[in-house]
């Protein structure tokens, strides 16, 4: 039972439509027109990267949007007009290990065309990178920008020098920056210096918490290396207040801290120190795995504070992407951070790995809300190194032969290059629905409003699929495990999908709206048990019988419409339709009925009549006890 408008005079009426029929028969014409120039041809180039290797981020034969026609199992709705966040940037880091083989092993010629090929407009062009704040367990030596004798104290910070990255460290970066001066970098302490921490090793342990002056100094550290870095032409972007701050080892440079001690570090040290010193390097927290949000959505929670923190940072050791949706939804104004995956010896085969990083990077951090993607090393040598203690068998994006500087482009350069190469910084990921197991996607717009869908046939055999976009589309087929980048340009402003969270991914039912009968509770919600596409699926269900309608409303050209939603239900149902109304007729339905529908099917209401400029989109329900039905990928598009 979808709500009616409100009625009007005859009157009112009357001289309502006069001025609509007159604007009309202006107006429509030309909106006619300018839909079939927003959107009409385009030409889509395609890049392809196969698991056999056969090929390799290769551009392929051009394909075309035409008409939307044919049904296909696989649809890929792109609709610009839903938009989610803005993309900072895609890269890896510049550590000790990696600088050392870029700065030094590397001829002059070498170093350019791998830089150019990494940075620079005619390679992948990576755009954000990180860096170690002194040393990690990938540097030639363990050290920090304050090391003392004898870890005496320094609270003044007198013994405080960026010079042991002067060697290869910052060289590097401001090779990479004369490529691409528009180069992000963000940086992270292993450990705090020695004379800081209640050990005073920098392998493991933590900050001497029971006096105040360490606190201070090292807030004070951070400014000075901020200052210190932009004084040699390095500006940093931002920073995470410790890496990995739940693991610690006597094996390299770490160390532990807690949420509450970050917290209070924030809010009474390094907040306060930045803002005085007018340092304009974002903080982030956490910087850790995805198993444990609690760790950032307590910080966020102090308020004092939450003012300082531009958002939470996440590795991909433990836990699953989701766990930066649940932290995006409890705090939607804090951004999210990709910065930490290596892969290594553990997993060689290229195919199984390219599958897995984008589906679980490229594709799922960026549709779990990440503005950056970061892997770990940007370069290492064939035997994984050099390493200072740490991890013995991980892989680089690259590896430099140091013999001969010669360079091995890994799976992880590919698995970048399908989004760095397009996905421009400022980019905006726009709404797309995908299949788990199938044709997994993500698709964004850049800021000169080309389109990009990266896509992973992430099933045992090949997929034809069609994507529809601006009430056009096109047909490819991927092979299995094989990924695809896709690029067009012109506007969709004038077709797609016009309903807003048409497949809840948000996780909630924003844009959607509620009805039920006087004096019951509502009794529909969004969940992620078994959705047809994406993360989440809208559910009708109640303990006792029940009414439910949910339904949108949306501002459309006149004209003519189809509405689809997808359907399972359990069955029982005395009504269970989808439903049109205020379009200008009387309300029409799609009815799926009272029988079980076992699995995911379309229900459509088509050739719908836009005459006065809305219509109301919705799924009702009349049901018993304990029926149920779910819905998924509700689509409008103007025919």
């Amino acid at each position: 039972m979808l709500l009616k408008a409100k009625s009007k005079s005859k009157r009112s009426v009357y001289f309502w439509g006069c001025s609509v029929l007159v604007l009309a028969l202006f107006l429509f014409p030309l909106l006619g027109r300018l839909t079939e120039v927003d959107a009409a041809g385009e030409t889509v180039n395609v890049w392809v990267t196969t698991g056999d290797q056969s090929k390799l981020l290769q551009k392929q034969s051009d394909v075309t949007f035409g008409a939307d026609s044919g049904t296909y199992a696989t649809t890929v709705n792109v609709n610009e007009n839903t938009t989610y966040q803005t993309i900072k940037g895609f890269g890896a880091a510049v550590t000790g290990s990696s600088a050392y083989l870029i700065n030094q092993k590397m001829s002059a010629s070498q170093r350019s065309a791998l830089l150019n090929d990494l940075f620079g407009a005619g390679g992948i062009e990576l755009s954000y990178i990180r860096h170690t704040i002194g040393a990690s367990d990938f540097s030639l030596s363990s050290y920090t920008y304050n090391d003392t004798p004898n870890n005496i104290d320094d609270f003044d910070l007198n013994y405080f020098s960026i010079n042991p990255d002067k060697t290869d460290v910052i060289p590097t970066l401001k090779s990479i920056l004369s490529v691409n001066s528009g180069i992000k970098i963000l940086g992270s302490p292993w450990s705090a210096p020695a004379w800081m921490k209640d050990t005073e090793t920098l392998n493991g342990s933590y900050l001497k918490w029971y006096d105040s002056r360490y606190y201070t100094a090292y807030a004070n550290y951070f400014v000075k290396y901020i200052n210190a870095f932009k004084a040699e032409g390095v500006p940093i972007d931002a920073i995470t207040v410790q890496n990995e701050p739940l693991h610690t080892t006597s094996g390299y440079p770490s160390m532990s801290m807690s949420d509450t001690e970050q917290r209070d570090f924030i809010k009474n040290y390094l907040g306060p120190a930045f803002r005085s010193n007018n340092i304009p390097a974002k903080i982030v927290v956490y910087d850790h795995n995805w198993d444990q949000t609690y760790y950032a959505t307590n910080i966020f929670a102090d308020a004092a504070a939450s003012q300082y923190i531009d958002g939470s940072a996440w590795h991909c050791y433990a836990g699953n992407p989701s766990a930066m949706t649940t932290v995006h939804n409890a705090y939607p104004s804090k951004n999210i951070y990709f910065t930490e995956c290596s892969g290594g010896e553990w997993a060689t085969n290229f195919g199984d790995n390219l599958k897995w990083n984008l589906s679980n990077l490229i594709i799922g951090a960026t549709r779990n809300w990440a503005q950056t993607v970061l892997l770990w090393n940007l370069a290492l040598d064939p035997n994984h190194g050099p390493t200072n203690g740490g991890c013995a068998d991980c892989r680089g994006v690259v590896t430099i032969n140091p013999s001969n500087g010669n360079v091995t482009k890994n799976v992880e350069y590919y698995v970048l290059g399908h989004a760095s190469k397009f996905v421009k910084p400022g980019a905006v990921r726009i709404d797309s629905n995908t299949y788990s197991g199938g044709i997994e996607n993500v698709a964004f717009k850049n800021p000169d409003g080309s389109k990009v869908l990266i896509a992973l046939n992430n099933s045992a055999s090949g997929i034809t699929f069609k994507v529809r976009w601006a009430s056009q589309a096109f047909v490819y087929t991927l092979p299995a495990g094989a990924a695809a980048t896709f690029t067009w340009s012109g506007s969709g402003s004038g077709g797609g999908n016009l309903l807003q969270n048409p497949g809840f991914e948000t996780g909630s039912l924003s844009a959607w709206s509620s009805w039920t009968p006087d004096g019951q509770a509502a009794a529909h919600k969004v969940d992620s048990d078994n959705p047809r596409s994406g993360s989440y699926k809208l559910v009708h269900w109640a303990s006792g019988a029940y009414q439910q309608t949910t339904y949108q409303a949306v501002s459309v050209p006149n004209g003519t419409y189809k509405a689809t939603v997808w359907v399972r239900s359990g069955g029982g149902q005395n009504t269970l339709r989808l439903e049109a109304s205020n379009y200008g007729g009387g309300t029409l339905y799609g009815n799926i009925g009272s029988a079980a529908v076992d699995a995911w099917t379309p229900y459509t209401i088509d050739n719908i009549n836009v005459t006065t400029g809305t219509i109301t989109i919705g799924v009702y329900s009349n049901a018993n006890a304990g029926n149920w039905a779910v819905f998924d990928d509700f689509e409008l598009v103007r025919k």
